[in-house]
């Protein structure tokens, strides 16, 4: 494999879409607000996707040299468990990347608030920079968060209340009284994706002390949770549109939860681990399709 097709892997291209859900959905109610801006949702887009890459290549770094990525692992193989990146390769990529990634949110910054809100530029540079932070340390260091159970929680407040919330507030400088709930949707079903990943991983993740949540809560108590995360998202996203909505078009959505509701049956009917990898791919795509009929349906 060559090194280009080699970074390529390491970026994971298939965590993408997740990853600019939240942007999407956010985008999506400042168009409802006729407060949209493409510059804005172009450069969100590109910060997001700079992030969510950085990550990918934190996670090859921090699992490979922790000896979790080995011959146990279920899902594709990383690049540094493969021996196609070294982790010199992988640290100059994050440097890079991380690099990148905060000129081009410093530069949205810029474009939602301009010179005069000095106060609300450094909150989100800050904001920026926790994002950074979090990206790279959910694997990697002694204390990784992702090795104690709370890699749902900052998944939830990153792609889901940062994400949603945070963009919304770059488009209108204003905090809707209802965007929580979008933000709540997306934040949930960005933890499943997680899940759904450790829950793949468990019986492995536990012989190396990688203490996910579903190394913690078991094999029966995880599926359990799997399925409050999507019903607790449709609530949410239901509940803003019974609130936001002007006819029944807004609604349309909500279809994006039927593969995620045949995903809870499959999981709760699942026996061998490995077999939940697909499902992965089906609850992403999911999540992405319902920020994308948001969007879509402010011009139905």
């Amino acid at each position: 494999m060559s090194k280009i097709k080699a970074w390529i892997s390491a970026a994971r291209l298939r965590t993408l879409p997740l990853s600019i859900s939240g942007i999407i959905t956010a985008s999506a109610a400042a168009l409802g607000a006729n407060a949209f801006n493409a510059v804005v949702f172009g450069l969100a887009l590109a910060t997001t996707l700079g992030f969510q890459i950085l990550s990918n290549f934190a996670n090859d770094y921090g699992d490979g040299v922790k000896g979790t990525d080995n011959k146990d692992r279920v899902g594709p193989a990383r690049t540094f468990q493969s021996g196609l990146l070294t982790a010199k390769a992988l640290k100059r990529g994050m440097f890079v990347t991380a690099a990148i990634t905060l000129l081009l949110a410093s530069l949205l910054i810029f474009v939602a608030f301009g010179k005069e809100q000095f106060v609300l530029s450094v909150i989100f540079f800050n904001l920026g920079i926790a994002a950074i932070i979090a990206a790279v340390t959910y694997t990697v260091g002694k204390k990784a968060y992702g090795y104690r159970a709370l890699g749902d929680v900052f998944v939830f407040i990153f792609f889901g209340l940062v994400g949603v919330v945070g963009c919304y507030f770059l488009y209108t400088q204003a905090f809707d009284n209802y965007i929580v709930l979008p933000a709540i949707t997306i934040g949930l079903l960005s933890a499943a994706v997680l899940n759904l990943n450790n829950m793949r991983d468990r019986l492995s993740d536990a012989k190396v002390n990688k203490n996910t949540l579903a190394v913690v809560l078991g094999g029966k108590a995880v599926k359990l949770y799997h399925a409050l995360l999507i019903g607790i998202a449709f609530v949410s996203a239901l509940g803003y549109f019974y609130l936001t909505a002007d006819d029944g078009m807004d609604y349309i959505p909500l279809f994006a939860f039927l593969p995620l509701f045949l995903n809870i049956i499959t999981v709760f009917k699942n026996k061998e681990s490995r077999l939940l990898d697909p499902e992965l791919k089906k609850v992403a795509l999911s999540t992405f399709l319902f920020s994308v009929l948001f969007f879509a349906s402010n011009f139905f």
